[in-house]
């Protein structure tokens, strides 16, 4: 029999040990991979790892809050292919164009794909993975016609853009402080806003989210534009970053994006998801992305570890979520 006063602490310890398990998982294979090669663990390589990993994480966030509503965005590799050659043609022909100018017009764009995925989720009621996929090739198919097939190479951008990426700030690069910013705002949306919170009841219950007044249309729609802004800056970013705007970019990039979810704890069947564990999930993959080459492992074997780490980390969500349900179940007979 579990008491009362157990009940809550069991419910609360189920809920954390996702994360705790993610944690201990990237100690554990930093140290062996820094036991293989010790400049796995130097600054300088996990500097780069994290620069590597900050476009993922940003990204990340915004499919997060997609799944947490019970959808999901497969239309977000070809929106930021989309808006990334949108701002290669732009700065092309106006290389004295600010950066910070660039980085508004790749959210405004982003906002507004985003928003028309939105519309036909949340108005048109069309299923989000068929809704997605369909903008996905959409996206895709005017980035090659506005492109006409053409690439935007680093000669053609402008240093200052290029920097935007590149360039450091108190000894970090400004891609990672930019993810940092989007970390912290998202933070406080989440967490410190009605919005935020609604966002998370319409995922656990629609039915009862409607009953209590939240408007689960608009939730929906919302949902969808933050993930396209949050495409639509890592577009730029990722030109800026890689000096280059093609027709491909991204390509099968946004299952990645849903493992960073998955393995950070978020439910694919919405109402579970945090900006921590998202955070996580970001750098596992980072990590495995960094360690292959490192300890000389074919890159041909990091499909096939994400995988398998997306099923156990899957396997492990379900045996969790069991375990609070059947505790909060014993809770409430209690009380009873």
């Amino acid at each position: 029999m579990v008491s009362r006063s157990s009940s809550p602490t069991v419910v609360l310890r189920l809920r954390g040990f996702r994360e705790l398990g993610i944690i201990i998982f990237i100690v554990l294979i930093s140290l062996v991979i820094g036991a293989r090669n010790p400049r796995f663990l130097t600054w300088g390589n996990l500097h780069d790892m994290l620069l590597d990993t900050a476009i993922l994480s940003i990204l990340a966030v915004g499919m997060m809050l997609v799944l947490v509503t019970g959808g999901i965005d497969l239309s977000a590799e070809s929106g930021l292919a989309l808006t990334g050659m949108v701002a290669g043609m732009v700065i092309k022909a106006h290389p004295h164009l600010s950066p910070l100018f660039m980085l508004f017009l790749g959210l405004g764009l982003g906002s507004l794909l985003g928003a028309l995925t939105g519309v036909i989720v949340a108005w048109g009621r069309v299923l989000p993975i068929i809704a997605t996929l369909s903008m996905m090739y959409v996206y895709r198919g005017i980035t090659f016609i506005i492109s006409g097939g053409k690439w935007i190479n680093a000669y053609e951008m402008p240093d200052s853009f290029k920097e935007m990426a590149t360039g450091r700030l108190l000894g970090f690069s400004n891609l990672i402080t930019i993810a940092l910013l989007v970390y912290l705002v998202f933070y406080y949306f989440i967490y410190h806003t009605r919005t935020g919170r609604e966002i998370y009841a319409v995922g656990s219950n629609l039915e009862a989210a409607r009953i209590i007044g939240i408007d689960t249309t608009f939730i929906t729609w919302l949902v969808y534009t933050l993930s396209g802004a949050l495409y639509g800056l890592s577009g730029v970013m990722w030109v800026a970053r890689y000096a280059s705007a093609q027709n491909d970019t991204a390509t099968g990039f946004v299952m990645t994006i849903v493992a960073a979810c998955v393995l950070g704890g978020v439910s694919i069947t919405g109402g579970v998801g945090s900006l921590f564990g998202v955070l996580l999930g970001s750098v596992t993959i980072g990590i495995i992305n960094n360690a292959l080459p490192m300890v000389r492992i074919s890159p041909f074997w990091k499909m096939a570890l994400q995988g398998i780490i997306i099923l156990v980390a899957v396997m492990v969500n379900i045996l969790i979520t069991q375990s609070v349900e059947r505790a909060q179940r014993r809770r409430r007979n209690e009380e009873i």
